[in-house]
């Protein structure tokens, strides 16, 4: 009987410290989540500010309501983040967001509302703010590309991957504004390559092929222009002397 009694016992306090916990978890998700509550790492570049300002999440907000979804697609897009994770918590309290920078390997220009934004393309093509950018990484840049476009970023990619194994260096890549393809290369000049995006492997091999056959007799120093919007019939146009 004793025995039984001290287990009701224990049974009631159990009892009164889980519905305590629960009324102490429930009212900390009702709590509203200020600015100075989210803690950002995985980079010093961005700021409570920036998290909030590219949200469009309404800053105090209850941490119940917050779409942590919504919050990292928001921030991977608004500033051009390769990932981002959102975490709501409740002890500490606030939001956690961890952030994964790209890295910067072109000069990018791209054309919004008739206006010239400048700022850096990434391996996968994708263009990065100029204020989102670790400026550590820009120095080494060399290639610039010009008139970036959302529909451009895996051929982009593409031209990126290939140059890290092939003998070419690219140091322009021009689109125009009806998406006509034109590279500079360090040697081999202006290349003309098109309108086809699924020809582009396909071109990339006949630069470098053509890059090591001048290599070997300095001719690249007597073109003036390559095109290969025809990459079965190449054309080399050399300057006059």
């Amino acid at each position: 009987m004793k025995n039984q009694k001290q287990i009701n016992k224990r049974s009631f306090l159990f009892l009164i410290l889980f519905l305590f916990s629960t009324s102490l978890i429930s009212l900390k998700t009702l709590k509203k989540v200020n600015i100075q509550d989210i803690k950002i790492s995985g980079s010093g570049l961005f700021s409570q500010n920036d998290v909030v300002n590219n949200s469009s999440l309404k800053f105090p907000i209850r941490l119940l309501f917050i779409n942590a979804n919504l919050l990292e697609k928001e921030l991977k897009k608004n500033l051009s983040l390769k990932n981002v994770s959102v975490t709501r918590r409740i002890f500490p309290f606030g939001l956690k967001v961890i952030v994964n920078t790209r890295t910067p390997i072109a000069h990018g220009e791209k054309t919004l509302d008739d206006r010239k934004i400048l700022g850096f393309i990434d391996k996968d093509g994708i263009f990065i703010d100029k204020q989102n950018a670790d400026k550590k990484s820009l120095k080494k840049l060399t290639i610039k590309v010009y008139g970036w476009d959302e529909k451009f970023k895996k051929i982009l990619s593409e031209i990126f991957i290939a140059q890290e194994s092939y003998e070419f260096e690219i140091v322009k890549i021009t689109f125009s504004p009806n998406g006509f393809l034109t590279l500079e290369e360090k040697d081999l000049n202006t290349i003309f390559l098109g309108f086809k995006p699924n020809l582009i492997n396909y071109q990339l091999q006949i630069i470098n092929n053509l890059k090591i056959e001048f290599k070997k007799n300095s001719f690249s120093k007597k073109i003036d222009n390559i095109d290969l919007t025809n990459p079965k019939k190449p054309k080399i146009k050399v300057f006059k002397p």
